[in-house]
């Protein structure tokens, strides 16, 4: 216990990171272990190349995406307190946490989850999911899969069918509608802390 104690207390502003995240202390416990040993140099701060060694990022078809979605615009480091923020988007939401009517959107809500994703693929931060995006994502995912006038096909119907107001791009609202009947809760929940 006093080990335990003594990690938690080496974490700043620990009960804003615990209330912003809904993580319990145990959990921000691990992810502190996490975070140290995927921080190789003891710096305090993470580099995309320190994500290298999580297996399920290595062998993801878009783990490129999701490493770079822990990093700011411009940014090449990322500490504590911003990695323990990323992974609660993936965090199960708990139907049972009372949330208080002055309280932000919890970061693993679904329309957190659903942003997060959306700036998978507009990678170019313009608030619109191009043809160009979409292809880029399709051809990573599925690889020799499928034939590039495959590809094509598949990002000219999903933009044709997501795309409402015409401008051969989805914005984050068509995204939203889209996606309203996927259980996109269960597919960005991860279970990681178990």
């Amino acid at each position: 216990m006093g080990s335990s104690n003594s990690t938690l207390s080496k974490i700043p502003n620990l009960g804003r990171l615990i209330e912003e995240t809904g993580f319990t202390p145990a959990h921000i416990k691990r992810l502190y272990k996490r975070f140290q040993a995927l921080d190789k140099g003891n710096k305090g701060y993470l580099s995309p190349q320190d994500f290298g060694s999580v297996k399920e990022l290595a062998t993801n078809p878009i783990g490129d995406r999701i490493i770079g979605a822990f990093f700011s615009q411009g940014q090449e480091t990322v500490d504590f307190h911003s990695f323990v923020r990323i992974l609660a988007h993936f965090r199960p939401l708990d139907k049972n946490r009372a949330k208080r009517p002055d309280s932000p959107e919890p970061i693993n809500s679904r329309i957190s989850k659903l942003r997060f994703a959306f700036q998978l693929y507009d990678q170019d931060n313009d608030g619109k999911i191009s043809r160009d995006e979409l292809l880029q994502v399709l051809r990573t995912m599925l690889e020799m899969q499928v034939t590039e006038e495959q590809l094509e096909s598949i990002a000219d119907r999903t933009i044709q069918e997501a795309d409402l107001d015409g401008d051969n791009a989805i914005s984050f609202d068509e995204f939203r509608k889209s996606l309203e009947k996927v259980n996109i809760e269960h597919k960005m929940s991860s279970r990681f802390l178990h």
